[in-house]
């Protein structure tokens, strides 16, 4: 038995060594050499100002700008507490939240009937973060915004379409956070 001991720790030791320590340094260095701003987020600035993430929802709140999705983490948006809720279509405390955010929606929102309300507007993504919302999504609130900042609906739906983003595979979206700083860039020429 003690022959068997001293190779058991040597090899115990050897393997934490090439797994733990080895192989997550290659995976690091690779994240790093290929992703993008070497892993540590796509970050949009305006005037040499970080405004936000790419890839991670905000709350805009004001009836001037474009809405995204509800999020489902406390607080909104929060990255460290991402995540869904296990409440189900049929649950009752579920259905008032989504009948809450109809009802929120449409107050903003007068302009279009409750079955034309688009379904990521008021339920919340699988993340909570989600920062894209689909070309319908954002041409319905098209006509709040006209109002709110003396603009046309045709400045409006262009700048929408050229938002979008078709990608290979999976639907079209559109980044509100960059549509949103567009907007802004917009309303101030």
């Amino acid at each position: 038995m003690k022959k068997y001991i001293l190779p058991s720790i040597v090899l115990s030791i050897v393997s934490m060594l090439v797994f733990v320590v080895i192989y997550t340094l290659i995976v690091w260095g690779i994240g790093y050499a290929v992703a993008p701003n070497h892993g540590n987020g796509e970050v949009v600035t305006v005037n040499g100002k970080v405004v936000g993430y790419k890839l991670v929802g905000q709350s805009f709140t004001q009836a001037k700008y474009f809405n995204g999705r509800p999020s489902s983490t406390t607080p909104a948006y929060n990255a460290a507490s991402s995540g869904g809720s296990n409440k189900g279509p049929s649950n009752p405390d579920y259905l008032k939240g989504v009948q809450a955010a109809i009802d929120t929606f449409m107050k903003y929102n007068p302009t279009i009937k409750k079955e034309d309300v688009p379904v990521e507007m008021v339920t919340m993504s699988g993340s909570g973060l989600d920062p894209d919302i689909s070309p319908k999504a954002a041409m319905v609130q098209i006509p709040r915004i006209a109002k709110e900042r003396h603009l046309s609906e045709e400045q409006l739906t262009a700048l929408v379409n050229k938002h979008i983003e078709k990608p290979f595979l999976g639907p079209a979206h559109i980044n509100v956070l960059l549509l949103n700083v567009d907007l802004d860039g917009l309303a101030a020429k």
